[in-house]
């Protein structure tokens, strides 16, 4: 359950202390999309994502998108944000991180993984040696896919709080 524990956890994307990260050698910055960066319900980025990839973009941060939903759920935020994404991404397989990793020239400790999920994006991230940070999801609803992660996810927290290592709103950077 290691690979299970974020490096760090914070309420949201607009919480995250990212001039910390810059500070610790960050360049790349993976999001995860569904209910890490919007609801399944916003097709299109709105004006505090699109506010916050401009603020993250003149930190000089190579900013992906990393999702396992369809190029077409993908694709709009990829657009408009005008950043690079890869979809049906099988997380938390490495292949994805492993191509960004050299696509980009990066090293793993150049690299911070964010998502909302334990089991795919912090787990993925972990396995991969990146700097790996916990969001609460935005929403409930997300594609049928990924219902047997929340159910496994709610298992590892309530085992995680049990050994007191890791507490849903118990935000720690």
């Amino acid at each position: 359950m290691d690979f299970c524990v974020p490096d760090i956890y914070q309420k949201s994307i607009y919480t995250i202390d990212y001039k910390k990260l810059k500070k610790m050698g960050i360049k790349c910055l993976i999001f995860d999309l569904n209910n890490t960066m919007a609801p399944l319900s916003l097709e299109v980025p709105d004006k505090n994502l699109k506010d916050l990839f401009a603020y993250l973009e003149g930190l000089k941060f190579k900013l992906i998108i990393l999702s396992n939903d369809s190029k077409a759920r993908v694709e709009p935020f990829k657009e408009k944000l005008n950043v690079d994404a890869a979809y049906k991404s099988n997380k938390p397989s490495r292949k994805k991180y492993e191509r960004i990793l050299d696509l980009y020239h990066l090293q793993v400790h150049e690299v911070a993984s964010i998502g909302d999920q334990l089991l795919t994006d912090i787990y993925g991230a972990n396995v991969m040696g990146f700097t790996s940070i916990l969001v609460n999801p935005i929403s409930r609803k997300d594609i049928f896919s990924s219902s047997f992660s929340h159910r496994f996810d709610q298992y590892i927290f309530r085992k995680l709080k049990k050994k007191g290592i890791l507490e849903i709103g118990v935000y720690y950077d």
